[in-house]
């Protein structure tokens, strides 16, 4: 059998639901191969289309969505309301999710790994690919990155595509400098502090109250052109900012805070948006 691979076709950037980490924003690297026979022209498939039709399956089918493995026993379904589905912590406290069915993606496994999600795919890509592509391989992976990262999750209500997504989120290194050289301790303690993080609008905020199990939860709520979407989750998993969350506004944050802290040096924030973007600020 002939084979054909393409190593970074795209890269996916989502957010999935963990029994004890809870929502996880997460950004994973594609790498595809293809067997089969050769066409008249000699190819298993022209390259000009792999990028087309495999990243746009790809696309729609898992990029900036919530996956949530349904074998999980702590997930409750409302029957009254499908829209929406709660997600209760090995750890303690719960998370409740509302948004239009292109705003989640369902698993059969109990969690969410690369080997189920790229199983997923490869069910999906079978039935767009030419007769004469025999078999498809898809293998997930993260980024190596040297140095810290943080995983963050988020939503942006006035984008007009799929990042207006209330839980999509990204895996994603920072480099911040001080005075012209790079700090690692600035770096790491930032990393640390957005571990597993929801960042979120104050003027997305719909309520904050306490539950019936003593933990303190927030509440966003946003209509966008999707459709209404609505997120609750304990208030110790959320980092909040005065403005929108585009990586451009984090980045800014990140930058004041540390001008804030050390008024007379130079401060230079490169926030990753996941793979190889993202936005700088000076201060």
């Amino acid at each position: 059998m002939n084979h054909l691979f393409v190593d970074n076709l795209t890269v996916i950037d989502f957010a999935y639901l963990d029994p004890s980490r809870g929502l996880v924003g997460e950004s994973w690297i594609v790498d595809v191969v293809l067997g089969g026979n050769l066409d008249e022209q000699g190819m298993v498939f022209d390259f000009s289309n792999v990028k087309r039709t495999i990243k746009r399956v790809i696309d729609e089918r898992v990029d900036h969505r919530l996956v949530i493995p349904r074998g999980y026993e702590g997930l409750t379904l409302n029957d009254d309301e499908p829209d929406t589905f709660s997600w209760t912590l090995t750890t303690g406290g719960q998370l409740v999710h509302r948004g239009p069915d292109e705003a989640v993606v369902w698993l059969s496994s109990e969690r969410v790994v690369p080997s189920a999600v790229a199983a997923l795919l490869e069910r999906e890509l079978k039935s767009v690919l030419p007769a004469n592509v025999i078999s498809i391989e898809i293998n997930l992976r993260e980024e190596v990155i040297e140095g810290p990262y943080y995983h963050y999750v988020h939503g942006l209500k006035k984008h007009l595509g799929n990042c207006q997504r209330i839980a999509h989120g990204h895996r994603s290194p920072i480099r911040i400098d001080r005075n012209g050289h790079r700090d690692y301790d600035l770096e790491q303690r930032w990393a640390i502090l957005w571990q597993d993080i929801y960042v979120g609008s104050e003027e997305d905020v719909a309520r904050r109250h306490v539950g019936e199990d003593g933990i303190r939860y927030i509440t966003f709520e946003y209509e966008a052109n999707q459709g209404e979407f609505g997120l609750t989750l304990p208030e110790e998993q959320v980092y909040m900012l005065d403005t929108d969350t585009t990586v451009e506004l984090i980045a800014a944050h990140i930058a004041d805070q540390l001008k804030l802290e050390f008024p007379t040096d130079s401060i230079r924030v490169k926030a990753y948006e996941g793979v190889g973007k993202g936005a700088i600020a000076e201060r």
